[in-house]
């Protein structure tokens, strides 16, 4: 019997992944939903990036009689039709684009799967039509004939934000989208965030910072040691008590205009 509902982008059933001779996850049962905005929150450590690798097919569960892992409704998934169904956003892209791209070239990329574009890569009028329209609403126009490579890491993110956006993705993963920038970037990224989060794409923040999950976001997953933790609504989940736990340390957690942040707790 097929437990799958038609709105679940993610199944996960009894997935042991292994990196190296260790499993990462342990017997995960994980189910993500499109139209559900979802934060993934843990340790360094707990499984996140492992996860992230799960669902954009880079890595698969070892094969048991128990194991499911179904990406819109599918175990099998050509990688290119999944590019154009998840986009992602995350500092790993950032570090390794290390193309002599202009911001322009960047973001036409994202047709061909590729860092940068190559002499063999045909860019049609309506493919610099669309790109163009992307980096306008996003207001980086300005950054179309620069070099990538000469541009700061806000710059940068934004830029990556917008090749990720290309093909009108179903689901957009942000894989730790602040780290790294400036209080005027992450604010700006994170305005992006909730300006998308309204659209209808899918959101799926990695991240083990608290003041990245946007008001938007209504479930939150906490991983530990490749397990699933906590799963329910923000309000459920972060909360003094669950944090604490979850970090072995004593945390108040505080909500300010729906940001939540954390303080150690003092004691006495």
């Amino acid at each position: 019997m097929n437990e799958t509902d038609p709105t679940d982008f993610f199944y996960l059933r009894e997935a042991t992944v292994y990196r190296g001779a260790e499993p990462a996850l342990h017997q995960m049962n994980l189910t993500l939903r499109t139209g559900q905005h979802t934060a993934i929150l843990g340790p360094n450590g707990a499984g996140k990036s492992t996860l992230l690798k799960v669902l954009t097919r880079e890595l698969r569960p070892r094969v048991t009689p128990e194991m499911r892992c179904e990406i819109f409704g599918k175990t099998l998934f050509n990688l290119w039709d999944l590019r154009k169904k998840i986009g992602v956003v995350s500092q790993d892209l950032q570090n390794d684009y290390r193309s002599l791209a202009t911001g322009f070239e960047v973001v036409l990329s994202a047709y061909f799967g590729s860092v940068g574009l190559h002499s063999h890569h045909t860019v049609s009028v309506e493919q610099k039509q669309h790109a163009e329209r992307i980096m306008a609403q996003m207001d980086i126009g300005n950054l179309a004939a620069l070099p990538y490579l000469q541009l700061s890491t806000g710059q940068q993110r934004r830029l990556l934000l917008a090749r990720a956006l290309i093909h009108q993705p179903e689901v957009l993963v942000f894989d730790e989208p602040t780290s790294g920038l400036d209080m005027k970037s992450a604010l700006l990224l994170v305005a992006h965030m909730r300006a998308l989060a309204k659209t209808g794409v899918t959101l799926v923040l990695v991240t083990h910072h608290l003041n990245e999950i946007i008001p938007e976001i209504s479930r939150v997953v906490l991983l530990n040691e490749g397990r699933v933790y906590a799963d329910g609504s923000t309000a459920e989940v972060l909360t003094s008590d669950t944090l604490s736990d979850l970090y072995q340390m004593p945390l108040d957690i505080f909500q300010t205009n729906g940001f939540y942040q954390a303080t150690p707790r003092n004691v006495v």
